[in-house]
């Protein structure tokens, strides 16, 4: 099963019992948060989930050309996310 945005607000929904309207705004909310840090530069840490983090890379097809610089979002899961996915 695919976990998307809109079966995360229904589940939320049914745990919480908010509205899904509610959910839907905290989650909008929650991401546009988290994309302002990592635009910055910064580190978004979920305890016993995962770490999201900005790398700069360079990168040059060939030894001629001026290394061109880029950034990713490296993902990374918690030590107890792992030990719980490995079955521990």
């Amino acid at each position: 099963m695919t976990m998307t945005k809109r079966t995360t607000v229904q589940q939320v929904g049914r745990r919480t019992r908010l509205s899904n309207r509610d959910v839907r705004a905290m989650l909008d909310a929650l991401i546009a948060v988290w994309a302002e840090e990592l635009a910055r530069g910064g580190r978004v840490e979920i305890e016993h989930f995962l770490v999201l983090e900005v790398h700069t890379v360079a990168y040059a097809a060939n030894r001629l050309l001026p290394a061109r610089r880029y950034r990713r979002v490296a993902v990374r899961a918690s030590k107890h996310l792992r030990e719980r996915l490995n079955g521990g």
